[in-house]
């Protein structure tokens, strides 16, 4: 349900990392739906271009797509600069992340990194890119994250993530309060389970190994999110209607992570095996990407 004006965003310019697939192509649309001017961000620049075709085609708005590792401070910085030449960005929206369920003593220093690297680093670059600008400029600027319920409660087999998203946490408290000055709001979503394609083949690799994170009856609610919940939060907290909003981190899980279990801790019952299998087909959905990354 849409619950807002179409222009509600209208003259906003808002970047989407991970914007190519998933939560992050689901959140462009709605924002170019709404009037923003949206710009998309990922590695695959096929991939971007076939996104943002697809979403102005389909909603009338602009959408722009910038191949670009976040990981690489100097590489982000470059297409923020060459954003601004356009026009300067009203908002960022922090989506891109990487994850994948596995033991931690399995875990290797490579694979730790696939995950920090995105989500930390990443996060981290695009966030003072932007608000260094802002300052410069003198303009006020909206930064929402998307972080997972875990930023309360830790999980295990996702250790990784778990301690990426909580940085980012603790980066959306502390710049709220040191940005606050320069009109910069920094607030972030934390949602239950809302499947997507890719990740969700990671986090639920084969059906016996499904957690209580993944299971809509771990939900009060008895359901999984409906995408236009969680856009339609993100639509608000970029809009002009909540300027007194800043240094929060708002659950949309259908209070998942009140009634206790929407983590992966109850896969300590898996056997060795079911975690080989695990492993397997998550190689198998990262070889099925690196295959359409090669090809686009």
């Amino acid at each position: 349900m849409n619950i807002f004006r179409e222009d509600v965003l209208a003259a906003k310019s808002v970047l989407v990392t991970g914007g190519g697939s998933g939560l992050g192509k689901e959140i462009a649309r709605a924002l170019a739906v709404h009037g923003a001017t949206v710009h998309i961000c990922g590695r695959r620049q096929a991939l971007l271009d076939e996104t943002a075709g697809e979403i102005a085609a389909a909603t009338g708005g602009r959408v722009l797509a910038h191949a670009c590792d976040i990981r690489d401070a100097d590489a982000v910085d470059a297409m923020i600069d060459a954003i601004w030449q356009d026009a300067p960005l009203t908002g960022l929206v922090n989506n891109a992340a990487a994850n994948f369920i596995t033991p931690t003593k399995d875990l290797s220093a490579r694979g730790f990194r696939a995950v920090t690297s995105t989500v930390i680093d990443g996060t981290f670059h695009a966030t003072l890119s932007c608000g260094k600008r802002w300052i410069r400029d003198g303009l006020p600027g909206s930064i929402v994250s998307n972080l997972t319920t875990w930023v309360w409660t830790g999980s295990a087999f996702v250790v990784p993530s778990a301690m990426g998203k909580t940085a980012i946490h603790a980066m959306t408290m502390s710049l709220a309060a040191e940005w606050g000055p320069y009109n910069i709001r920094l607030n972030a979503t934390a949602p239950g389970p809302f499947p997507t394609e890719g990740a969700w083949e990671k986090l639920n690799p084969i059906p016996d190994t499904q957690s209580s994170a993944t299971n809509c009856e771990t939900v009060p609610m008895r359901r999984f999110g409906n995408m236009h919940e969680l856009t339609n939060l993100i639509t608000f907290l970029l809009s002009d209607g909540c300027d007194y909003i800043t240094g929060q981190t708002i659950a949309i899980d259908g209070g998942q992570h009140l009634a206790g279990p929407g983590t992966f801790a109850d896969l300590t019952r898996l056997t060795p095996e079911q975690w080989q299998a695990a492993r397997d087909a998550i190689a198998g959905s990262v070889a099925k990407e690196k295959s359409q990354r090669s090809g686009a």
